[in-house]
């Protein structure tokens, strides 16, 4: 099984981006420093920078619903723009929602938004407002989606861009606390549809039940790194796309990225996933975290695993040892 049989498509999602660049950049102004491609745009206000991003929890939702449990998706969009912007070595400033519903359940936004606000105080963010759509056929009954903005800081001299990393720098993971935020179409398409098992299954493997495994938040990376950026050349999110398509934003084209994946530990969630779903071994590393959420890259001592280092290349990003 690959994520296009669950209905997402990487190559169309990368070649739309390309299709559509063109039409973003003729916007920009003399003041945007980053626009289409880095994990945030960055905007040069003089001394400081503004770091902005925006994204989306996906199909998790879904899950969510099945088990209505709401509070952690408002943890994972607050977390995952955190993430993103922090590789451009920015604090975060404040955040603000779009939830969109057929109609309105009070409940379950309330319950939402007490997430975004647990999460909004542990980064040191302000939650300063939103949008609440409420769109009667358009979204089926009980559907409803989440879309989280971002703006952050970051003195412009300590913009963190990738640009001195070189080779014989260590590459080193923070682990994940599961899938995140990505990959969940995949998930769903092995646990719920192949093999056909309840939200509330208990899992002996993960000694959890499927519901606790799959909605485990986005973990955010902040509060650990705050104090360690000025010690990191560069700093990639692993989200969609995987290893390859995240860390490969922030290499320069000299350089490539080797990945050692006996590295770490992989956790037994991703592991159902592969058999269960038969999914080949490199489609796993492309499509999700596979355990680690955060790529730090110095060459300087870190308290944090290495799992890989920097050689002379051409921009690439390569995993050995898969299994």
């Amino acid at each position: 099984m690959l994520y296009r049989d669950s209905g997402v498509d990487i190559e169309k999602g990368e070649e739309a981006v390309k299709r559509i660049k063109s039409l973003v950049e003729r916007t920009l102004s003399s003041r945007v420093i980053k626009g289409v491609g880095p994990f945030s745009s960055l905007y040069d206000l003089g001394k400081e920078v503004i770091v902005a991003s925006a994204d989306g929890i996906g199909t998790k939702i879904l899950v969510a619903i099945k088990a209505k449990r709401y509070k952690n998706l408002g943890k994972d969009i607050v977390n995952h723009c955190v993430n993103d912007i922090l590789t451009c070595g920015a604090r975060p400033l404040f955040f603000l929602d779009y939830f969109a519903t057929g109609r309105l359940d009070v409940s379950v936004l309330e319950e939402i938004i007490s997430g975004m606000s647990e999460a909004c105080l542990e980064n040191e963010c302000s939650l300063v407002g939103g949008e609440t759509a409420e769109m009667p056929g358009f979204y089926p009954e009980g559907i409803f989606d989440v879309v989280g903005f971002i703006v952050g800081v970051v003195e412009k001299d300590k913009i963190m861009d990738g640009r001195d990393i070189k080779p014989g720098d260590k590459i080193y993971g923070l682990s994940s606390s599961g899938l995140h935020t990505n990959g969940y179409s995949l998930a769903r398409k092995v646990f719920f549809e192949k093999l056909g098992w309840d939200v509330e299954r208990f899992i002996p493997e993960l000694g959890k039940t499927l519901a606790d495994a799959l909605l485990e938040p986005h973990l955010s990376y902040y509060p650990v790194l705050k104090d360690k950026l000025d010690k990191i050349k560069g700093l990639a999110h692993i989200t969609g796309g995987g290893f390859e398509g995240n860390i490969k934003r922030i290499l320069p084209p000299q350089c490539d990225a080797v990945i050692d994946a006996k590295s770490w530990e992989v956790p037994p969630l991703f592991r159902l996933i592969q058999h269960h779903g038969d999914v080949p071994a490199d489609e796993m590393y492309r499509v999700f975290n596979m355990g680690i959420g955060m790529v730090m890259i110095s060459d300087k001592e870190l308290p944090f695993p290495v799992i890989g280092e920097i050689e002379k290349g051409e921009g690439r990003v390569r995993i050995e040892n898969i299994s």
